[in-house]
């Protein structure tokens, strides 16, 4: 078998390229990145990659390609926050995240067993998005919220409590109706 050497044009086309941000998404990472001193600004790493998350939905390779250039730290260190944090979407997902919290305390308390109900109500598995694009449903780590048992987080911004096979019912739909209507979630 004869194998053909890659150029290193090729090898170029195989790089990830930096994202271009507006000028005013640029100002909000300004703002974040003013909040440290000067030889510290990649403290605002993780405010500027949610700021990239709320606009576009996930966080590309490209996008952390130039938030490494902008805060000036190595591609690697904004990819190991943009991976170490479940809160950071990597890939296109539903319009709807739904984390439900599996850790002990969670489980303990039927948090498996809503996950589990939530993978069948919605036809989807674990880490999956439902055909209509609407929900992509994962397993979270504690929520700080042990004793609210089960406990969901909704697009990383709005907890649910004591959720009950009802309030599930009821999330769902009323999440389904925010879509219908057309309002932003």
């Amino acid at each position: 078998m004869s194998t053909t050497p890659m150029k290193s044009t090729d090898l170029q086309a195989l790089e990830p390229k930096a994202s271009e941000f507006s000028p005013e998404v640029t100002a909000r990472f300004a703002r974040e990145v003013a909040k440290y001193p000067n030889d510290q600004k990649q403290s605002a790493v993780m405010a500027c990659l949610s700021i990239v998350q709320q606009i576009k939905g996930f966080i590309s390779p490209g996008d952390e390609l130039f938030l490494a250039e902008y805060l000036e730290m190595p591609p690697m260190a904004v990819h190991e926050v943009s991976t170490f944090y479940n809160m950071y979407n990597l890939q296109p997902l539903g319009r709807f995240k739904i984390n439900v919290c599996t850790n002990l305390p969670c489980q303990l308390r039927e948090g498996q067993t809503a996950l589990d109900y939530l993978c069948k109500k919605l036809d989807v598995a674990v880490g999956g998005t439902t055909k209509d694009g609407l929900f992509t449903l994962q397993p979270g780590e504690c929520m700080g919220a042990c004793a609210d048992a089960p406990v969901m987080l909704v697009n990383d911004r709005t907890m649910c409590s004591f959720m009950s096979t009802e309030k599930m019912d009821q999330m769902i739909e009323m999440l389904r109706t925010l879509k219908v209507d057309g309002v932003q979630s």
